[in-house]
């Protein structure tokens, strides 16, 4: 039975507790209009996936066709394509990459020296501030058929190599671009979380004799585990959407399209190239690629949880 007065008492706490974390939510609101703003109230465009978009009729008034926008996708071979290349060129980044990044840390965290340590940070971490259009000029430069790598190849004697239009090689060139470009910057979550860790077990470790690997073994990396599980996670939900689109881009062209396009490059080429502007089919591969990447992020995260190291 509910005491008399209870329901006042609840609200006057909830009052002093508003009143006392004023400032906080003050705070707050600007991030709260901000998702709301261009994260929730653009929403409403996925309606276009169902549309035939016509530049006369709007969002709203566009003629609707249903799922005809999901029925082309799924029988277009192209589509097909950018789906295979999408996952192959995520599963491989998530693969070779994260432990990259891990392993710098670790070995980072391990520089004794202040500034030695600082330097080296800085070094790794700079090439992430270069943009991909920058970047992807000077690569081409280096690496097309009359490139710089190229030209020292043919003065030495040695066959030229031809990364940027090999099917074979292109994708394990995205792969070590893009390691070079942001293991720095992936490494500094892993960093901040080793910091974390009890310098007295690396103490009692050295005590008891054990070597830097073995600290780094038994120590560095379980203290680091559920930054990992996270990490992780979020990077199997975002394999639909792995951000490469600025690199593929600007270092793809036709000859290794059956290996590099990806459903960002076949949305981009669909909507403003070959598909005549039907952004109500390049909706509907964005509305594809979210509704997997829901999928991915839960199964990832059910099973993490098993080990409890799930986000929820």
């Amino acid at each position: 039975m509910k005491k008399p007065g209870a329901g006042t008492a609840g609200r006057g706490r909830i009052a002093r507790k508003l009143r006392n974390d004023a400032l906080y939510y003050v705070m707050l609101v600007p991030v709260l209009a901000w998702y709301a703003i261009f994260c929730y109230v653009p929403m409403a465009g996925i309606t276009l996936a169902f549309r035939n978009f016509r530049f006369d009729g709007g969002l709203w008034n566009s003629p609707w066709v249903g799922m005809d926008n999901f029925v082309k996708m799924m029988s277009d071979a192209q589509f097909l394509v950018a789906v295979k290349n999408t996952v192959i060129i995520g599963v491989g980044g998530i693969l070779f990459q994260m432990p990259c990044a891990i392993i710098l840390a670790i070995l980072i965290n391990e520089i004794r020296g202040r500034r030695a340590k600082k330097f080296f940070q800085t070094v790794v971490t700079f090439p992430h501030f270069i943009s991909w259009m920058v970047l992807g000029g000077i690569l081409t430069s280096m690496f097309s058929s009359s490139g710089i790598i190229n030209q020292v190849l043919g003065a030495i004697g040695l066959p030229s190599v031809s990364p940027l239009t090999s099917v074979d090689s292109f994708r394990p060139f995205i792969w070590i671009s893009n390691i070079w470009k942001e293991i720095g910057w992936d490494s500094i979550i892993y960093i901040a979380a080793i910091t974390s860790i009890d310098t007295g077990l690396y103490e009692a470790a050295e005590v008891d004799g054990a070597s830097r690997l073995q600290k780094m073994w038994h120590i560095t990396l379980p203290g680091i585990r559920s930054t990992i599980v996270i990490m992780l996670i979020l990077a199997v939900g975002q394999l639909m959407n792995n951000g490469r689109f600025d690199q593929i881009f600007n270092l793809y062209s036709a000859p290794v399209y059956s290996v590099g396009d990806t459903l960002d490059t076949y949305i981009f080429r669909e909507s403003f190239v070959t598909g005549g502007l039907n952004f109500g089919y390049s909706t509907a591969i964005g509305l594809f690629k979210s509704v997997i990447g829901v999928v991915l992020i839960s199964i990832s995260n059910k099973i993490a949880s098993r080990a409890d190291e799930g986000l929820f």
